[in-house]
Formats: C-alpha cells, structure tokens, sequence
C-alpha cells in the first residue's frame, strides 16, 4: 500500500551525500537539488534538523484544549506571513519562509507562489504550550471569498488581521460580516507595525468606526513604524521588547519584564490609563467581573489580578460583545508569539460553542464535509470537522445529503499540502478523509441511516419527507454554505475533440472543489460555458486546467453574466398535443407572471396556485409544473439571460390521463416564455461596489476615468495620506481596469470590486447589447 510521502528536513551535508549516493538520479534533479542547498545556506537557521516537531507528535489533549481558528483580512495584510511565523515558533517548520520567495508552507500553489497571494484556503494542525491549535489560512482575494465562508463555517474562532497603516478596507468589511453570520468570536491584530505610516491609534478607531465593533486594547506598541521594537501588555503591565543582533534574526528571543515608571514615564502612565479605561471597558460588559470591581478592587483598580481580568476578557469575547486587540509585525518577527497566548487564552474551545443539533446526535458521529482537494494518486481528499463522536479508518459513514453510505478508508492529519496516517480523529478536530467519492462541500457525514434516523425521531422530525422546509432542513443536518452566483464567463474549448473528455472531467474535478465554479452547456453553439467570480478566478482555473491536467484549453472572450426581469403583468395560454408511439398526450395551461416588488433580488421564480387549480390538482404534478417553470426561467427570453423577481401563478391546467409528466413539463416552459415576452422584458447588469485607494496626486485622474465609466462616486475618505474612493461601477466598465489604473497612477493605486446589486440598464444601453449580441455591431 503506497504511503504519502512526507518532506523531511535535511541538513546540507546530508543532501550532499544523498546526491553522491545516488548518481543515476538525472542531472537535472542533481542541479534542483543543489539549487536549494545554495539558497537555504543564506537562511538563519534557528532550529538543527533533529529539533523540528514531527507532525506525529502533535498532540491529542482533552478537548478543552483544543482551537479550532481561522486567519482572515483584507488581500496583502499579512496572513501567510503570520501563519508561517506561528508555525516557526511552534517548532514545526525549520526555515522562515516569505511570500515574495515563494516558500511559504500554506501557499503551496503554483499560482499562489508566482502571484503572491493566497488563492485556496490551506490548513495546518500544530501545538502550543499544550494547547492543540487547527488553523486555516483563508484567501484575501474577492474572487475566492467562497473559501472564507466555507471555511469560517467550521471553525470556532478566528484572528483578524489589520495592516496598521491602512485599517480596515474593503473586504475586511466582508470577511467581517461573513464572520458575524456563523457568530464567531475573534481577535484583532494589527500587523505591520514597523511599516511607514503606521497608527496604532488611527487602525483602532478605524476598527470602531467601520466594524462597528468595541475594541479592547490588550497591548500598546512601543514605538511605530521605523521605530517599533516591541509592546506592553495592558493586562499584566509587562513590556517585551525584540532586540535584533542581525537582519537574520528570527524573532524567538525577546526581553520581557515589568514596565516601571523609570523606564519611560510616557509610556508607564499611557499603559496605565489604558489598563483603567479596559478594566472599565471590561466590567460594563461583564456582570460578574463589575461585581468584582465594585466590591473588592473598588479602591484600587491597579491591584486587580491580570488572571481576573484576563478571565474577564474571555467570556466578553465568547460572547461577542467586545474583541480583544494585539499589535506586531509578523514580517519582522514581532508580536506573533503574545499572539498565539491570545488564541489559547481568549478563543474558544470546540465544547464552548452551543450548537442545537448536538443534542440529537448525542454521542454518535456528526461531521461536516466542507472543502474537496483531489489528488492523483489518492483521489478525492475530503475536509471534515467532527462536532460530535469520533472516526477510525475503515469505517463505513452515512452521507445525509446524498443518502448514500460510504468507507473512510484512511484518515490524514493536513499540513499544509502534506499529512501523515493518523488511527482515529476525535470530536472538536479537523482532518482529511480518503475513500469518500460521493461527498462535497456542505455535506452532512453520520455514522449510519439508522444514527441519522435516531436524530431526526429526537428532533420530532421525519426524515423520510421528500419535502422539507429550509428550518427543518437547518435543524437536522448541519448548516451547508451558500455559493454566490458568478459575474462572469467565457467559452472554454479543448484543443482537440479527443481532448474533450478530459476536459470534461477536470471541469467536473475542479468543479467539486470549488463550488463557486459552474460549468454548463450552450444549448445552442454546444460550448462549454465557464461562470466564476472574477477574471483573475477564471484565469487561475484555466492555468490549473493547464498545469495539473496537461490539457491546453482555449479561453473565449469574458463576457457579463446578465439578468432579465420583467416590466409588466401578462397572460398566456399554451396547448401541446403530441401522440408518441400509442399514447396521446394532451395539456392545456394557462399562466400569468407579475414583476416581484422585494429589497433583495430573488433568481427563484414564487408559484402560486388558483385555487381553482389547486383543488383538482394532484400533488404528484406539483414537481413537474414547477420543474417546466424553474427550468423556463434559466434563460430568458431576450438574451438567453436567467430571469429573476417573477412572480408566477397558474390559473388552469387540463390533461389528458396519459400525459407524462415530462409533457406537462414541456407545455408549461414554454407557456411561461410566451408571457415573458408579453410581459417585456428588462435586462440587469451587475452593479459592483468598487473602493479605490490612490494618492492624492493621482486623485483627479482616477475620479475623471470613473466618470467615463458610468461610476458614481458615494464616498471620498481620508487614510493617512491617501484617498479612499467608494463608488458604483457597471461590471461592464470594468473590464481591464487593473492596466489602465497602474497607467493613471503610476502604480501606485490599488482598488477591490465586489458585486452589489442588479440595476436595470437604460433603453439606449439596452439597444446596443442587443445588437453586439446578434453580432450587428
């Protein structure tokens, strides 16, 4: 049986005689080799090769101990780098690796390495000081904020990270809010300390402004920017300060000891009142700790124990009613040691979180499926989180979503894109599972039908319902994760029809992986259709497509994913009458379609019944009419365009005994058109929230390009030096912004986009994508 190969370190004297060794190797891995021993011989090397943790040594505590976090921020704030300081100082890794080098352990990607950023969430399971930390390392790119959501959905806690100089920007907002949709408690760090511009002060009240949030400062920094070199903790009034002999050193050695006032009085007296106003802070959130203050410490807040207060801390953050705040410079080797004490001490253990399903699940298996890798020698690797129970390899589970029984055959610890064998995982933690073929994101994993059967009878629910409403569904299996509906895409094409099937199976691979990819098929060309979030997903997809499945595909032009709508109420009647072999099949029905008037953009059609209709109507035909309506409003009318906020009500419908329900079907999707088009029809255009920020040299020129563009400018903010631009821009202005925004300004601008909402285009603009789709422009 293969084993997965594990990537040891190895000392240069070693890796020399391996080579001499083995001198049938080919002369190309001999040079690879020796690449490496050159470029590693200029790293400080803090850590002999004996001394690196084995993954095998992680340990297995009481579940009390156990954190379950995720790090998460605004794209370039310094993620990667700080997961890769943590796994420094926690003794797993030998090297510091860099993100602009390439050789971080969680950006593993090809694609990642060569752009520099983080485009698959990547997990790594380490300890720290007892404490057994399962952390994933999110993506900050809009594009994939579908990894962040689906992997905040398993995890208990999470650290956001601030780029001290700038606060909070645009997808710090959304990451923020998807964190505030599962309810997980986190902590802020505000990295990059040492950068130039750098506030303390200024990210703080960034924090409070825009998250709406009440900040508690944990530590204050000594110094900023060029002057940083280290901070105090408020709590226990103790200063640690990193003192580098070298440009090479690691971080790992640093002075800590109490702050007195003869040091810096400054300085002792703002700790001082920082430590007041977070006691007060504390005790206005915290029932129990007010009680304290009042009572005992009344006189005296300075003689408060830092073990009260930190106690105090805790619960405030458990219940979301504060977030705690640590400051450092991950790059420069600052801060990410108090930090790693912040996450044992002040998030949450697997048993803290309340979840309503355990209760039925009681001691059995539950578990969620929620991220797909696939390898190819080991096939499909599944992600999961065990809320209840426990698993061995070898052990058949039962998949609730796609009712089908399936065998774990081996279990796997993830670091990273390496794992090794482990014999059983157990409640609270995170793994990789091989042998599950069936099972994708959102799947909900019990130890039986029966178990799955036992929860639902103590739900009071029955499972064997074909029809379920959302709550039961919410209440029974474990809450899936929501997939956004693509802005754009374009026409992908093998080189060869031979190709074609292999093609087809990457797309199916890829797809399983990342549920914000859709592929379908042009009903009229019979081209394959790829739909993703951005350019720079379809573009990272159609390189993978390249690199891992040697198969050179050809992309079309990206185009717009629009919507249609409808302007008016209309009617229309449709009649088929078909006979097929021995059977005739005849329907007749009547519809009418009305515009939807809802706040938020609904892609379902809402069917309604006359009651008239509703009387006589078998349930049985209820799936195939609303099978004919949904599969009618995939494309509509106009453009071929999914039709969204419709409201459709059937007000007759006759049949013949023998008509199958496919032919109901038919009759009714194509009723539905002829009243689309009756009703006319009004086409969407995606409406992007852009914020960019430029300096003020620069200003004037981005503000007059986003004026050609049909933007609209809601807001100019202030951020230290720069101009933060908010606006309103059609996805359509926006294609091959990113060039001629670097031409305006010299570079030095960067900007988000992020879909808002669906806006109706104007008649003239309507006319003219009319006319560049039937090709007459």
């Amino acid at each position: 049986m293969l084993r997965p190969l594990r990537k040891l370190p190895m000392s240069a004297l070693k890796l020399s005689t391996l080579c001499s060794e083995h001198a049938c190797f080919r002369k190309t891995k001999i040079k690879v080799l020796s690449l490496t021993w050159q470029n590693t011989s200029q790293r400080n090397y803090s850590y002999a090769p004996e001394d690196i943790k084995s993954l095998r040594s992680v340990i297995n505590p009481h579940i009390s101990r156990i954190r379950n976090i995720g790090i998460m921020a605004h794209i370039d704030a310094g993620k990667t780098t700080t997961t890769e300081r943590m796994l420094y100082y926690s003794g797993y890794i030998r090297t510091l690796g860099d993100v602009d080098d390439g050789d971080t352990v969680t950006d593993f990607m090809v694609q990642e390495r060569e752009r520099g950023i983080t485009i698959q969430s990547a997990a790594v399971t380490f300890d720290w000081k007892d404490y057994r930390i399962n952390l994933i390392d999110t993506p900050g790119h809009v594009d994939f904020t579908l990894e962040v959501e689906r992997c905040l959905r398993v995890l208990d806690g999470a650290v956001a990270v601030f780029d001290a100089s700038a606060g909070v920007e645009a997808q710090t907002l959304t990451v923020w809010r998807q964190a505030d949709k599962h309810q997980i408690p986190r902590i802020c760090f505000l990295n990059k300390m040492d950068k130039n511009r750098a506030s303390f002060t200024y990210a703080v009240e960034s924090i409070k402004q825009k998250l709406k949030t009440k900040p508690l400062l944990l530590q204050l920094p000594i110094g900023e920017a060029k002057t940083f070199r280290g901070l105090v903790d408020v709590v226990t009034k103790e200063q640690i300060i990193w003192k580098p002999t070298s440009d090479l050193d690691d971080g790992k050695h640093f002075e800590q000891k109490p702050l007195l006032e003869t040091d810096d009085p400054n300085l002792f007296q703002e700790v001082q009142d920082a430590r007041n106003t977070l006691i007060e802070q504390v005790a206005d959130l915290d029932d129990e700790f007010a009680e304290l203050v009042l009572g005992e410490y009344s006189e005296n807040f300075d003689v408060i124990p830092a073990e009260k207060l930190q106690s105090a801390i805790r619960r405030v953050t458990l219940a979301q009613k504060a977030v705690p705040v640590l400051c450092g410079s991950a790059l420069k080797n600052k801060g990410v040691q108090p930090l790693l004490d912040a996450i044992t001490m002040y998030l949450p253990a697997p048993n803290e979180r309340s979840y309503e399903f355990l209760q039925w699940y009681k001691d059995d298996l539950c578990a969620l499926a929620f991220k797909v890798l696939h390898d190819k020698c080991r096939g499909p690797l599944v992600f999961i989180r065990v809320y209840s129970g426990s698993l061995k390899p070898q052990s058949a589970v039962y998949n609730i979503n796609k009712s089908c029984t399936e065998r774990i055959s081996r279990l796997l610890l993830p670091f990273a894109d390496q794992q090794i064998e482990i014999p059983s995982l157990m409640p609270g933690n995170i793994a990789l599972t091989v042998g599950l073929k069936q099972s994708a994101t959102g799947d909900t994993i019990v130890s039986s039908k029966a178990s799955a059967v036992a929860a639902a009878q103590r739900a009071g629910r029955d499972t064997g319902r074909e029809r379920r409403s959302g709550s039961d569904v919410e209440s029974l299996l474990l809450a899936g994760v929501e997939i956004p509906e693509p802005v754009f895409f374009c026409t992908i094409e093998p080189p060869s029809m031979a190709k074609q099937q292999d093609l087809d199976n990457a797309l199916s691979c890829l797809q399983r992986e990342d549920p914000s990819l859709k592929v379908k098929l042009d009903p009229d060309t019979g081209q394959t259709i790829l739909c993703g979030m951005g350019e720079l997903h379809i573009e990272i997809i159609h390189d993978r497509i390249k690199r891992e499945y040697g198969i050179e595909t050809y992309l079309g032009p990206l185009q717009i994913a629009y919507r249609e709508t409808i302007l008016n109420a209309a009617q229309a009647t449709d009649v088929l009458d078909k006979t097929v072999g021995d059977k005739r099949h005849f329907v007749t029905t009547g519809l009418e379609v009305r515009p939807r008037l809802a706040d938020r953009a609904m892609t379902k059609p809402a069917i309604e019944y006359a009651p008239s209709v509703i009387e006589v109507l078998p349930k049985e035909l209820q799936g195939a009419i609303e099978n004919g309506i949904t599969n009618s409003c995939i494309q509509g009318p106009l453009l071929g365009f999914p039709v969204q906020d419709i409201d459709v009500t059937v007000q007759s419908l006759t049949m013949h005994p023998d008509t199958s329900h496919t032919m109901v079907s038919a009759c009714v999707s194509r009723c539905l058109q002829k009243a689309l088009k009756k009703a006319g029809i009004q086409v969407l255009e995606p409406l992007m929230n852009l914020e960019i920020t430029v300096s003020e040299d620069h200003l004037s020129a981005a503000l007059a390009d986003l004026a050609q563009r049909r933007g609209s400018v809601q807001e100019i903010q202030s951020r230290q030096d720069n101009r933060v631009v908010v606006a309103a821009v059609p996805l359509a202005e926006m294609m091959g912004y990113s060039t001629v925004l670097r031409s305006l300004t010299s570079g030095s601008a960067t900007f988000t986009l992020e879909l808002a909402s669906y806006q109706a285009l104007n008649s003239q603009e309507q006319s003219a994508l009319l006319q560049r789709k039937m090709g007459l422009v």
